[in-house]
């Protein structure tokens, strides 16, 4: 199996010891949100498809009232395949603005 005589000892003696051999939960830093709150934080981003991370992170309270950090929105939204949008500032054009657009372009290229 090209593994490590070491790694077949302690799977075999995790075992006999947890009749499993998956991973026991590790201490580690506490989230600043619970799930419950993640779950709010994706509702309200569908609502409102464009509130930035930093004003959703403003509005948002973690554990024990913390603020939690943009990133951290980012992070949250992505593992729901969301990302904040900003909405679009600029001129809105029409087909024919982009077809003189397009012939301006092609005249300055040369």
């Amino acid at each position: 199996m090209n593994v490590n005589k070491t790694t077949i000892f302690r799977l075999r003696q995790c075992l006999q010891e947890t009749n499993t051999v998956s991973d026991r939960p590790r201490s580690g830093r506490p989230r600043y949100n619970t799930q419950r709150r993640d779950r709010n934080l994706v509702r309200n981003h569908m609502n409102n498809r464009f509130l930035s991370a930093s004003a959703s992170s403003r509005q948002t309270r973690g554990r024990n009232n913390q603020r939690i950090s943009a990133n951290t929105v980012r992070r949250r939204l992505s593992t729901s395949s969301i990302r904040a949008r900003r909405a679009y500032i600029g001129p809105i054009l029409i087909q024919r603005h982009r077809h003189q657009r397009t012939l301006w372009a092609q005249e300055h290229a040369a």
